[in-house]
C-alpha cells in the first residue's frame, strides 16, 4: 500500500512520493508529451526487454466510460478531476469532529479513512491523451452486450444463487472476502486476466524475470501469476488454475501473453455483478516498456460465446518507488467467520433468514 503522509506535509510531497505528479501543477508541454517510439528499453542479461521492478496501475480514470462521453478528457477536465481528488484526500486527513452525534444503532459505521485509500492521483494518460476510460474498444468504451448464450448463462447463474441467502455458507461469499483472490474493476480480478485497478488501494505489482518466465506478484492478497515463455503446451480443458494458463512470447520490445483455461468461478466482489464467462474465454495481453517510468499494459478479451464482440483497453503502469508490503487478508481471516456467526445469531433470535442484514464493510 502506498504510505500516505501526515496532513501537515504538503500534498505535493505526497504525490511525488509515488513517482507521480499533479496535472494541476504540471506544465502543458510536460503533460502532453508523447512516448518516443525509438526509445530503447533496458535489457536483461539474456537480451529480453527488462520489465522488472515495482509498478502501480492506480488511476482516477474509470474502467468503463460514462455513457455519451468522448474517449479523451480536456486538460481543464483533468485539472478538475485531479484537483477534486486532492481536496478529498486532504479533507480526509482532518480530525473527526469530536462533538458529532452518536451513530444510530444499526447504521453502517463506515470503514477506512484517507490514510489507507490510494485510488490514484492522476487520470490515465496514454501517448499524450488523458483517457476517459480504461476500455478503449468498442468505441463507446464499455463492456459490450452479452450474446444470447451469455444472457442465458447469466440468468441461470442468478437463478441458482437466488435459492440461497447471501450468508448461508462460506462459498456464497465473494472470493475476495474469503481471501482467495482479490477483485478489481474488470470481471476477473487484480491479476485477471485482464489486470485492472482495485479502485481502492494496493494497486501495486512486482515483476521478476528469467529467460523462461515472467512472474507478476500483486500486493493485494500477495497473489502470484506465472507466465511461461516459449511454445505453449496447453493444459487439459478441465485443469483451470487461478489466473488461467498463461504463455508469453516477445514481439520486438513487447511481451505478448495469451491466457486460456480461466477458472469459471473467478469474478468480481459482488456475486450479483458476475458474468460467467465460457470455457472458451481467452485474454491476450501486451506489456511494453514505454519509457523509464512506464509500462503500457494492453488487453483484449475474446469470448464470442459470452459477448457480442471482442473488447479491451489500455492501462499505464507507473514505476512505484516504495517497498511493497504484505497484505494480511482479514488479519487471520476473522471477518468471514464473524459475518457468518452474525447471520446464525440473527437466525436464532429473529427466526428467519435476512440475507441483506449484515452487509460487510471495508
Amino acid at each position: 500500500m502506498k504510505k500516505r503522509l501526515l496532513p501537515g506535509l504538503s500534498l505535493a510531497v505526497v504525490l511525488s512520493s509515488a513517482g507521480l505528479f499533479s496535472a494541476v501543477e504540471a506544465q502543458e508541454p510536460e503533460r502532453s508529451q508523447r512516448w518516443n517510439p525509438d526509445w530503447e528499453p533496458p535489457r536483461t542479461a539474456w537480451g529480453h526487454p527488462d520489465l522488472q521492478g515495482n509498478w502501480s496501475n492506480a488511476t482516477l480514470t474509470r474502467f468503463e466510460r460514462r455513457r455519451g462521453a468522448g474517449p479523451v478528457y480536456t486538460w481543464e477536465e483533468v485539472d478538475r478531476i485531479e484537483g477534486g481528488e486532492q481536496m478529498r484526500v486532504q479533507a480526509g486527513f482532518e480530525s473527526s469532529e469530536p462533538g458529532r452525534p452518536v451513530l444510530e444503532v444499526g447504521r453502517n459505521v463506515g470503514s477506512y479513512n484517507q490514510i489507507y485509500f490510494d485510488r490514484g492521483d492522476r487520470v490515465a494518460v496514454v501517448n499524450g491523451e488523458p483517457r476517459t476510460s480504461l476500455i478503449t474498444f468498442p468505441s463507446d468504451g464499455r463492456i459490450p452486450p452479452l450474446s444470447p448464450e451469455g444472457r442465458t448463462r447469466k440468468q441461470e447463474y442468478d437463478d441458482f444463487r437466488s435459492q440461497f441467502g447471501r450468508y448461508d455458507h462460506p462459498e456464497l461469499r465473494p472470493l475476495a472476502e474469503r481471501c482467495v483472490v482479490y477483485y478489481a474493476s474488470s470481471p476477473t480480478g487484480v491479476l485477471g486476466p485482464p489486470m485492472t485497478p482495485t479502485q481502492g488501494y494496493n494497486n501495486n505489482f512486482t515483476i521478476v524475470q528469467n529467460a523462461d518466465h515472467v512472474v507478476i506478484r500483486s500486493e493485494m492478497i500477495h497473489d502470484i501469476r506465472i507466465v511461461r515463455l516459449g511454445e505453449p503446451v496447453p493444459l487439459p480443458d478441465h485443469i483451470r488454475p487461478w489466473f488461467g494458463d498463461s504463455w508469453g512470447h516477445w514481439e520486438g520490445n513487447t511481451l505478448v501473453v495469451e491466457t486460456t483455461n480461466i477458472r469459471l468461478d473467478q469474478g468480481p466482489y459482488e456475486e450479483s455483478n458476475k458474468i460467467p464467462h465460457s470455457e472458451d474465454a481467452k485474454v491476450i495481453e501486451r506489456f511494453t516498456r514505454a519509457d523509464d517510468d512506464t509500462i503500457l499494459y494492453e488487453f483484449e478479451v475474446h469470448d464470442p460465446r459470452t459477448y457480442t464482440e471482442v473488447w479491451g483497453g489500455e492501462v499505464p503502469w507507473v514505476k512505484f518507488d516504495q517497498q511493497i508490503l504484505e497484505y494480511a487478508c482479514h488479519e487471520g481471516n476473522y471477518a468471514l467467520s464473524n459475518v457468518l456467526s452474525g447471520a446464525r445469531y440473527q437466525e436464532r433470535t429473529i427466526g428467519q433468514r435476512q440475507p441483506d442484514a449484515l452487509k460487510p464493510i471495508g
